[in-house]
């Protein structure tokens, strides 16, 4: 980060997640709303993990930017092999990165194995990295009480959201409003981070009696005065909240949109890794069903091959 493209990169990512778990929540909910139940990630039609290699992969690339690519000399050391203070947010960035790979990781290791708290245990994987995700940007060594700082603290509810609903996700699995705030917190927050990037580091954007300064390495938006000052950090709240009401606007057509189009449509109960210890308990009622297979999950993708034989039955 520090950069256009340091805050727009990830920021597609995040908006990209979001917009795939806002899309599969709503439509589960709306074809199953008495069945409905939370999932920490979908697999795909094809690719079972392919969310989850994106995330791997995007992690992956970030931290290569920040402590391998970026730097001039390509490592963020110095000379004497401690961290220069110009890099400290590099590392700060990376440790972000490197826990949602972790989260990944195990999401994936938990599906291939199965345990018996696999749900609870990946919501808890994803609540420990939102943590750290908000701790960081907290504590962040950039600058706290400029533009850019004002940007950091409205970026640090959204975030508090997305971990408030992932954690209430382990005890409210089956609520929809829970996986419905999350999604649009996880795709806000790549939507703010996308903003950032273009108003911070694009010359004509920067609000008027402010100007970028190269300071330790990377520019950063400074202000004549705290009257341009306090205007600019204005203009970022005014900003926000034009972009809430958008995202709202968004979240609440999306939601319209699907509710009319699948509405009606079968009520559909997969089968899934999540829910195969419930299914086990009652196996009188499970004889009675037809088996689906695991491969066809509650996936937004994968959802109209599932349909057509429950249709045929009724």
């Amino acid at each position: 980060m520090g950069t256009l493209v340091g805050h727009v990169a990830p920021g597609f990512g995040f908006l990209v997640i979001g917009l795939w778990h806002l899309l599969n929540h709503i439509k589960l909910h709306v074809q199953n709303p008495k069945t409905y139940h939370s999932l920490p990630w979908f697999p795909s039609t094809k690719i079972r993990y392919l969310e989850l290699f994106l995330i791997m992969l995007g992690c992956t690339v970030s931290i290569s930017m920040e402590l391998v690519i970026g730097p001039d000399r390509h490592q963020p050391f110095d000379t004497d092999g401690t961290i220069p203070s110009n890099h400290l947010h590099n590392f700060e960035h990376s440790f972000i990165s490197l826990t949602f790979f972790v989260y990944a990781v195990f999401a994936i290791i938990l599906d291939k194995f199965i345990p018996k708290a696999q749900y609870e245990l990946t919501q808890l994987l994803a609540s420990i990295a939102f943590g750290q995700q908000l701790l960081l940007f907290h504590l962040h060594s950039a600058d706290h009480m400029g533009v850019e700082g004002q940007y950091h603290m409205l970026l640090q509810i959204l975030i508090l959201v997305s971990l408030i609903t992932t954690l209430m996700g382990i005890g409210y699995k089956k609520n929809f409003i829970v996986s419905f705030i999350r999604s649009i917190s996880i795709f806000f927050q790549g939507l703010w981070l996308m903003v950032m990037g273009f108003m911070l580091w694009t010359p004509s954007l920067i609000p008027k009696g402010c100007f970028l300064n190269l300071e330790e390495g990377h520019h950063v938006v400074r202000c004549h005065g705290d009257e341009a000052l306090e205007r600019a950090k204005s203009l970022v709240n005014i900003q926000f909240s034009w972009y809430l009401i958008c995202v709202t606007i968004f979240a609440m057509s999306l939601y319209l949109a699907m509710h009319k189009i699948y509405e009606g449509r079968i009520e559909y109960q997969s089968l899934t890794k999540y829910d195969q210890y419930q299914e086990q308990l009652d196996q009188d009622i499970e004889a009675q069903k037809k088996p689906i297979k695991l491969d066809e999950s509650k996936s937004f993708l994968s959802m109209e091959k599932s349909f057509a034989p429950v249709d045929m039955e009724r």
